[in-house]
């Protein structure tokens, strides 16, 4: 029984450690416990993604529930759509801007990938980002409140679970590594079903007159947004990922605005 007890606990303490480095890769929140054995958990810890989205989501649920009392819900969807960006410390605002620059030159597959890679953003990346969250607000303030906080739980979760989808079906385009390339790994597919699961599950739970329309506009918007990048790049970059991030964040949140006239 003791040794069963200890392998027991040595796998619970594997999988908090696992747990701690999505959370310090995909925000911005001081939990330091274990960071050294980030390079080592990187690859092992996909199936945690959803469960940050969840964290984010409960955050930003919560958050929209202060705001409102506050706040007229105009300015609720501001300060949330700041949080949505700077709780993963604009990482994926920066890969959108990024593919943005990248997927929008009518240039060969070795120099998109070489301005991707390029720490200025060109015009092409301010305008895909302005639009993306422009859209995100005008979604947010046509919600009634209720509808309003549950986006701003939901969104935080599709989009780290468009993470998953993406890299269960498309392979790294970078032949000489990258970040986002250090998160692949043969699990992918499998941390990809749990991950629509969760979000299905939540869906049919929470949100069940919103569910069918939401999950055909996340699956449609990245199958195509998927194809794009396969045909131009070649496959997926820690960028084209974390754009995936914030256009599924957003194609939530207009789908669920969208499904509000058939409810």
């Amino acid at each position: 029984t003791e040794p069963v007890s200890k392998v027991r606990f040595h796998m619970a303490l594997m999988a908090l450690s696992r747990l701690f480095t999505a959370i310090r890769f995909l925000t911005v929140l001081p939990v330091v416990w274990r960071a050294e054995e980030d390079p080592d958990n990187f690859n092992k810890c996909l199936v945690f993604f959803p469960v940050v989205g969840v964290l984010i989501g409960v955050l930003g649920y919560i958050g929209a529930k202060l705001l409102l009392v506050v706040f007229p819900q105009q300015v609720a969807a501001s300060f949330a759509i700041i949080y949505l960006a700077f709780i993963s410390g604009a990482l994926h605002l920066d890969g959108l801007a990024d593919s943005g620059d990248g997927l929008l030159s009518a240039r060969p597959r070795s120099d998109s990938l070489r301005i991707m890679k390029d720490s200025r953003t060109g015009a092409m990346g301010v305008i895909v980002v302005v639009c993306i969250l422009v859209t995100k607000f005008g979604s947010l303030i046509a919600m009634p409140p209720e509808i309003f906080c549950k986006a701003l739980f939901f969104m935080p979760l599709a989009g780290r679970c468009a993470i998953l989808f993406s890299m269960s079906w498309l392979r790294y385009a970078r032949s000489e590594g990258g970040l986002g390339g250090l998160f692949y790994s043969p699990g992918s597919r499998s941390a990809a079903v749990l991950a629509f699961a969760l979000l299905a599950g939540l869906l049919a739970f929470i949100a069940p007159g919103l569910m069918v329309a939401t999950l055909m506009g996340i699956f449609t918007v990245n199958l195509l947004f998927g194809r794009w990048c396969k045909n131009k790049l070649g496959g997926a970059t820690g960028d084209t990922l974390g754009a995936s991030c914030e256009l599924t964040e957003t194609i939530t949140a207009v789908c669920f605005t969208a499904s509000l006239s058939f409810l």
